[in-house]
């Protein structure tokens, strides 16, 4: 059996101080995990975690050392960064145990969710659907994987973002309201996860616009530095 046309190239990562590639599976992604930024979005309390997906080939791959280009998008005047902590898995299962959890762990990365914050807006006002506010080209940018065991402590890193070299986030992956164990357990109940999946887990307090021209650098402490500009 043929297929009618050639399929896409699968969508996928660098990984550090390696020539392979990780190739992406599904992107997850967890909404307000830090207790500051869940306030500056109208939220108190410690929710249950919620979920929502990018598309594999809304990843944007930057390689360490490197300046990426992300497109601003249509339909929107209010694009937002959140820096997050990037999870990559390189096992799958259902209903995994918290304390099995890291066994399905490759390693670590920076990224970058692009939320068009204004469509977001409109679809709570309306009860519908974000995907057209997250889920749009080149909304996650990413940069190499560093594998866990070269990854240091991710769970207590310095996260921060910076727009034309001023700082606009700031905090401490310490502060993630889920754990990473917590979010994948979680996850796996939900879908059945697999080799090549990406987990956004979340951003800290001070998200904000982007304008066409501006540089970003994003960083966790440990892993390799996500610079981009806005095209």
């Amino acid at each position: 059996m043929s297929y009618l046309f050639d399929p896409a190239t699968p969508a996928a990562v660098g990984i550090a101080e390696s020539a392979s590639l990780f190739p992406i599976h599904r992107i997850y992604c967890v909404g307000r995990n830090y207790a500051k930024h869940a306030q500056e979005m109208g939220a108190t309390g410690r929710e249950a975690p919620f979920f929502f997906l990018k598309p594999a080939d809304s990843a944007v791959y930057v390689p360490a050392g490197q300046t990426g280009t992300v497109h601003y998008p249509p339909l929107t005047q209010d694009l937002h960064h959140e820096v997050e902590l990037v999870v990559a898995l390189d096992k799958g299962g259902r209903d995994i145990a918290v304390d099995a959890v890291m066994d399905h762990v490759f390693g670590y990365a920076v990224g970058i969710d692009l939320t068009r914050r204004d469509l977001q807006a409109e679809m709570k006002k309306a009860g519908r659907a974000w995907s057209i506010a997250k889920g749009f080209d080149e909304s996650a940018p990413v940069g190499p994987i560093v594998p866990k065991a070269a990854a240091g402590d991710v769970e207590n890193a310095a996260i921060r973002l910076s727009v034309n070299d001023q700082l606009r986030q700031e905090g401490n992956t310490d502060e993630l309201i889920w754990k990473i164990a917590e979010v994948i357990a979680t996850l796996s109940r939900a879908w059945t996860l697999q080799p090549g999946d990406l987990i956004f887990t979340g951003t800290p307090a001070g998200v904000g616009a982007l304008q066409r021209g501006d540089t970003v650098s994003a960083s966790v402490a440990g892993l390799p530095e996500l610079r981009l500009t806005i095209a």
